[in-house]
């Protein structure tokens, strides 16, 4: 370790957890930094301008989907990407803002002697997760993101991000995005998009990313359709687009309303093998609550959730993360002294 700098490994998964480590950029960047994520179009990006190691996907709720061997293939190939990048690398210390895929990054570098910042998700409202439940009992440093957890781990460090944006909404063209995010499909979104477009209840053009959701042959017109978008081009469409319909990740509302747009989100749900549990339906229910968003649970609600958000002016909000970046980097800087 140099003097006043860091060997740093900023572990996260795709979407809005690894979207949450860029937004502390400013505490990580005087530091000899290197990422730690999944293979995703985002996690691709992100490769274009930062060292950036790869491991695969796995996760708990696979097994309750009944994917249970996918996951122990999966988690037994990313413990030993994860031990082989902790070894190569040694880095003195890690931030991660989780999920599951980040796990055995985490406790190896710990094992290694690396200090660990688990920075709690702010896809986390009411309960921790899973996998700060796991990584917490070895961690340095615990950062929370929401009153609830704060009194849930009374040790924790509390920094609510949370801040509605005033001022003029930015001019829009006729355009709504729907995407289904970078690690998981959601079939049921893309096809209750298309089926809006194909009876003519939406009007503005449509671009719509899948994932590896099988695509009809009969498309309407007016779709344009991508498996995987990169992030940059994500953030240009979005400055065009007056709708956002998206899952309930943290990551895509936050960029989708930091950007103007009318957003509307369809929460993947257990229930249906969308997701790995309802922390999505928890989010959405958070962001609705401040008037953010509107939410279509069902398929068939999405077009009313569409025309009334037509009918209201769209809000400005976003995560202020100045306030955490700036104790990060005091406690980095005290770690490198």
């Amino acid at each position: 370790m140099t003097k006043n700098r860091l060997k740093l490994c900023l572990a996260a998964s795709g979407g809005g957890h690894v979207r949450q480590l860029l937004d502390l950029e400013p505490a990580w960047r005087e530091h000899d930094y290197f990422f730690v994520t999944e293979d995703t179009a985002l996690g691709r990006s992100l490769a274009d301008k930062h060292p950036v190691r790869f491991v695969d996907h796995y996760a708990i709720g696979q097994a309750k989907l009944g994917r249970g061997a996918d996951m122990v293939k999966g988690a037994l190939r990313n413990a030993a990407q994860s031990a082989r990048i902790v070894m190569k690398e040694r880095p003195d210390a890690v931030i991660t803002t989780g999920a599951g895929a980040m796990y055995w990054t985490a406790l190896v570098s710990r094992a290694q002697g690396a200090k660990l910042v688990l920075i709690e998700t702010f896809a986390r409202f009411d309960a921790p997760s899973k996998f700060a439940r796991g990584v917490k009992p070895f961690a340095t440093e615990t950062i929370v993101q929401s009153p609830a957890l704060k009194e849930h781990w009374p040790d924790a460090t509390l920094f609510d991000p949370f801040r509605r944006l005033e001022g003029t909404p930015p001019e829009k063209q006729p355009l709504l995005f729907a995407t289904v995010g970078a690690t998981l499909g959601f079939p049921r979104l893309v096809d209750a998009v298309l089926d809006l477009k194909r009876r003519g209840e939406l009007p503005e053009r449509v671009i719509l990313q899948i994932g590896d959701v099988n695509l009809p042959q009969d498309l309407p017109e007016g779709v344009e359709v991508h498996r995987s978008i990169p992030f940059d081009q994500v953030q240009a469409i979005l400055k065009d687009a007056a709708f956002v319909v998206c899952h309930g990740g943290t990551g895509s509302l936050i960029t989708a309303l930091r950007a103007g747009c009318r957003t509307i989100a369809m929460p993947r749900r257990f229930s249906l093998g969308e997701h790995y549990d309802d922390h999505q339906e928890e989010i959405t229910a958070a962001f609705a609550a401040r008037g953010l968003i509107e939410i279509a649970l069902e398929a068939g609600d999405l077009g009313a959730c569409i025309e009334r958000a037509r009918a209201k002016p769209p809000v400005l909000a976003t995560t202020d993360l100045t306030p955490l970046s700036d104790y990060l980097k005091t406690r980095l800087s005290a770690w490198a002294a």
